[in-house]
């Protein structure tokens, strides 16, 4: 994006009366960021859905000037950005109508194909949702998920941090610019964020937090994540929220169970009685509700292991190294060992981590 589309941008982002859903409107039936300053306002009114109050705003010399500062603040401090119709944009966002217009990112933010679940729930955690969320990470590490949450108190920290621990890519998002880091007191664990993970904003650099924008930024949480899993929540909470963001999207919603007694166990029962959750147990049940396959370690074989096999066991080896996948009919005949005894060759060869079978009684060397 050069500098032109990127300060037009910025106006848009800024201009008052015209929200997210209504920015993307005027792009898409203008043809882009800039045309949408170079028609008139009757052309543009006739756009359906675009009137005359949520274009009083847009030409606008006070956002102009405070788009201006903002693109110089970008361009000094090389923050990088991203916007609904640019390629970087998180996938599962461009699903969401009301995803933002742009975002400000920092760190090593890298999707590849990978599943993605948001963690979240209260402040006010208690030692069952700790504990369920460690144990959960350590189970849920197979399958190498990117784990998403709001870098807030409680729920959210935990989750962060049991990611971090499992070497599992991490995304906060927040709810104030990126110069600002709420709570100040999790400014110690930035570091380790953006070293596996980052964080993302649809803020400017000096915006601060207020209630307003955490609740905004839940939609973001709902909609980055195929998955949201809800672990602690009285029957009111922001967590509860982003549940309903994320069943609005027509996303995967869990919870973590409590006892019926437990205050911070209600909004999760809740959403599970009421069927706007999915009940969770353990990691393998989120593996088996989304049809997720593990990513298991490929399993390393030292050269120095090979010099052991002898006879019939290196024979088998070697001709499978230079044929590949190959039927065990095609092995015996291609290293004369008749099929009984091939059988439990090729046994041995497989405990010892050297060849693998296949379908179709065919074998290959790892």
């Amino acid at each position: 994006m050069d500098e032109k589309e990127l300060f037009y941008l910025l106006v848009l982002q800024k201009a008052r009366n015209i929200g997210t859903i209504t920015a993307k409107k005027l792009i898409v039936h203008s043809g882009g960021v800039i045309p949408v300053f170079e028609r008139s306002k009757s052309e543009l009114q006739k756009i359906s859905g675009i009137g005359t109050f949520a274009l009083h705003y847009l030409h606008d010399k006070a956002t102009f000037t405070e788009a201006e500062k903002e693109l110089r603040y970008i361009q000094d401090k090389k923050i990088r950005y991203t916007s609904f119709f640019m390629d970087d944009y998180p996938k599962n966002l461009n699903n969401c109508v009301d995803a933002p217009l742009m975002m400000f990112y920092d760190g090593t933010i890298h999707f590849e194909k990978q599943p993605v679940i948001s963690i979240v729930g209260t402040r006010n955690m208690t030692n069952y949702g700790r504990d369920f969320v460690e144990k959960f990470m350590e189970d849920v590490k197979v399958y190498n998920p990117v784990i998403v949450s709001g870098f807030a108190y409680g729920v959210d920290i935990t989750a962060h941090k049991a990611a971090i621990n499992q070497h599992l890519q991490t995304i906060g998002i927040l709810a104030h610019g990126l110069d600002n880091i709420y709570p100040k007191k999790h400014k110690k664990y930035v570091h380790k964020v953006l070293e596996n993970g980052g964080f993302y904003t649809e803020y400017w650099h000096d915006v601060l937090p207020i209630r307003e924008y955490f609740l905004q930024r839940n939609r973001i949480i709902a909609g980055i994540s195929d998955a949201t899993i809800i672990v602690e929540s009285a029957r009111k909470g922001g967590s509860l929220v982003t549940a309903n963001i994320a069943n609005s999207y027509n996303r995967d919603v869990f919870a973590v169970p409590g006892r019926i007694t437990d205050t911070f166990s209600k909004g999760c029962n809740n959403l599970i009685r009421t069927n706007q959750a999915a009940l969770l147990h353990h990691a393998k049940d989120l593996a088996y509700m989304l049809n997720w396959e593990k990513k298991e370690p490929k399993k390393v074989i030292q050269p120095e292991l090979f010099v052991n096999l002898t006879g019939d066991a290196r024979t088998v080896y070697d001709f499978l190294q230079q044929n590949g996948r190959t039927l065990l009919d095609s092995i015996s005949i291609g290293c004369k060992i008749p099929v009984y005894k091939l059988s439990g060759v090729l046994l041995d060869l497989e405990l010892q981590g050297l060849v693998r079978p296949l379908p179709g009684k065919t074998f290959e060397a790892i």
